[in-house]
């Protein structure tokens, strides 16, 4: 499942606010195991654990928009949509705090 937050605050100014994002939810939802792993500037892998099952992905900052694609196993597919809510919100959240200091 693939998803996108579009944004207005450029690549560079984006990535902070993903990476503070992501900091966020890993503290508040740390149950899980989420990890994050940069593998390039601009595309970071995603996963977390959830009833003994590793959930994985991917979350790519662009000039315009945030993109976040989850890979779960068919037995937490109920749960997918609910991840990348979570996640979406997160980070819409900072990019709000982000336009409003910026």
């Amino acid at each position: 499942m693939k998803h996108t937050v579009p944004h207005d605050l450029g690549q560079e100014r984006a990535k902070k606010v993903t990476e503070s994002a992501l900091s966020t939810y890993a503290a508040k939802f740390a149950k899980y195991s989420p990890k994050t792993t940069w593998t390039t500037p601009n595309r970071a892998q995603i996963s977390f654990n959830v009833k003994g099952m590793n959930l994985s992905g991917n979350v790519e900052v662009k000039d315009t928009a945030i993109d976040l694609e989850l890979d779960v196993p068919f037995l937490l597919r109920p749960f997918q949509g609910q991840a990348i809510s979570v996640i979406e919100g997160e980070i819409k959240a900072w990019l709000a705090k982000e336009k409003a200091n910026g």
